[in-house]
């Protein structure tokens, strides 16, 4: 008979037993710099508002008077048809502008490029003012063969005006930056689904109809809306041709009256006012493109 010894017992051993985490006090993260910087912004914004309202160098009764007068509605007005047509002529030319640049054709990327560079660089006043002086540089234009005999002319006297070299200037302005985004948007697809749609057989103008413009707008639109507001708010510039757009008429009242800064409260309100129905719009177009893309 043999007698086999039980293993050691470890006497150290002790039993794990899970914790009671219940009787733990939780406590919360402290953000005593947040919380600070929290009381001083509110600090200012309210010292701010309070300065606007009872500040008597705003002149809000003269504000009110001319927010809605009728001046300055008809050059709000004027603002609104420089931002449509700049915006308008501006992007069509800039799509074919940059379709040019991205051609396979090294004299077209040439010349889209000599196109961008210079009006790029040279800044919009002196664009404007040079339009605004056409007659001067080219008293009379004519219609025939190159470089030949003319069949037709007229001067150009009264031809371009101060509305027309505005919106002229502003358009080939725009067109500059408007044939870089579209190129940006489209260089932005994956090329792969244009090798995919050609082994498909589908043709090129449908492949940037219904493939690439759908998806180059994602991210087209928010540059776009940037330059479209870019443009609203620099149409001021164009007072330096005596157009009655917003920030001239402004200039105009206040000169007489001596009411400068409620006059630039007016501009700086409707300013706000449009930019602020402009992002909305930016908001609902990008949501219509982004179908599909997000949830």
């Amino acid at each position: 008979m043999s007698l086999t010894a039980d293993p050691p017992v470890d006497q150290t051993a002790k039993t794990t037993e899970p914790e009671d985490y219940s009787t733990l006090t939780v406590v919360p993260v402290r953000h005593p710099w947040r919380w600070a910087a929290v009381v001083v912004t509110a600090v200012l914004v309210a010292q701010f508002v309070h300065g606007l309202v009872t500040n008597p160098g705003w002149e809000w009764d003269v504000f009110a008077d001319f927010f809605t007068a009728e001046t300055i509605l008809k050059a709000v007005w004027i603002t609104l048809q420089l931002t449509f047509y700049g915006t308008a002529l501006g992007f069509a030319l800039g799509i074919v502008l940059a379709f040019m640049r991205m051609s396979a054709s090294p004299f077209l990327k040439s010349v889209a490029f000599a196109y961008i560079w210079a009006f790029r660089s040279i800044p919009l006043i002196v664009q404007l003012l040079f339009w605004f002086n056409l007659s001067y540089l080219y008293k009379r234009l004519d219609f025939g063969i190159p470089f030949g005999p003319g069949f037709y002319h007229f001067d150009t006297m009264g031809l371009v005006g101060a509305m027309s070299a505005a919106v002229l200037g502003l358009a080939l302005h725009q067109a500059a930056y408007a044939a870089e985004i579209v190129r940006g948007g489209v260089l932005a697809v994956d090329s792969g689904q244009l090798e995919a749609a050609a082994a498909l057989g589908i043709p090129r103008l449908r492949q940037l109809r219904r493939i690439v413009l759908p998806q180059a707008m994602r991210s087209i639109l928010p540059n776009a809306a940037n330059e479209v507001i870019s443009l609203f708010k620099g149409t001021s510039i164009v007072s330096v041709m005596a157009i009655g757009e917003l920030f001239y008429q402004v200039q105009v009242i206040y000169g007489r009256n001596g009411r400068v800064v409620p006059l630039l409260m007016v501009a700086t309100a409707w300013y706000i006012l449009l930019t602020t129905v402009l992002s909305i719009a930016q908001y609902y177009v990008e949501r219509h493109f982004a179908r599909g893309a997000t949830r």
